[in-house]
């Protein structure tokens, strides 16, 4: 007889798969990647060990998976706000200023994502998020592109630079140490969205009022304490 898991198991394994992550995430939040060690997030999610490899064979596979769970909620995230946006640039502008706002509200997770260095390899893991992101910012401004809000471009190439400067600008080693200021934090968002806004041909006066409609939504001021 084969046996098949009752509904409620399956929910308890995904339970407990899920609390594995979120200590996971909250290691790295605290400590970096160097902090996601199996036996401290066995501690930490109350399981054992062992428990913890049935679910993550290896540390790689557990890193990996948080960073695609990450990067999923990013990307969730993204596309909420720019679907929920009246027109192409304003999608845009949303797209731009929640991946700022994300990557600011979670530095040091964010740079455990991208690119802090680890004793295994996640590199697939972290070039899938890019790509999934860079792919999102792209179909945002071949929207704006198609609408006639943006001159013609290679949209994939202007994605990848865009992100690409959002993520040197505010996580990476040149990075101002003073972004856990929620004032600092707002004028950061908005250089770096009015920055991205100018580079794929939104004219001045229109990426500033972009960047002023989108730091006075409630989700934005709360992410950035303003």
């Amino acid at each position: 007889m084969v046996y098949r898991r009752t509904h409620q198991v399956v929910k308890r394994l995904a339970a407990r798969r899920s609390a594995i992550l979120a200590a996971a995430r909250e290691a790295a939040a605290e400590g970096g990647m160097a902090a996601v060690q199996i036996a401290p997030v066995a501690v930490r999610a109350n399981v054992a060990a062992g428990t913890v490899y049935r679910y993550f064979p290896s540390k790689a596979e557990l890193i990996s998976e948080l960073i695609a769970e990450v990067s999923r909620d990013e990307l969730a995230a993204i596309r909420r706000a720019a679907d929920a946006a009246p027109g192409p640039s304003t999608a845009l502008a949303a797209a731009v200023t929640t991946v700022a706002v994300h990557t600011l509200s979670q530095r040091r997770l964010a740079w455990g994502i991208l690119a802090e260095p680890v004793d295994v390899d996640v590199s697939a893991s972290r070039l899938a998020s890019r790509r999934d992101i860079a792919g999102e910012i792209a179909s945002r401004i071949d929207a704006a592109v198609r609408a006639g809000h943006l001159p013609a471009q290679d949209t994939a190439l202007a994605a990848t630079a865009l992100l690409g400067a959002l993520h040197e600008a505010l996580v990476g080693p040149l990075a101002p140490d003073n972004l856990d200021d929620p004032v600092k934090m707002r004028d950061a968002v908005q250089t770096v969205t009015l920055l991205a806004l100018r580079a794929v041909g939104v004219m001045d006066a229109r990426a500033r009022g972009l960047v002023v409609q989108q730091t006075l939504l409630p989700t934005t001021k709360a992410l950035v304490g303003a």
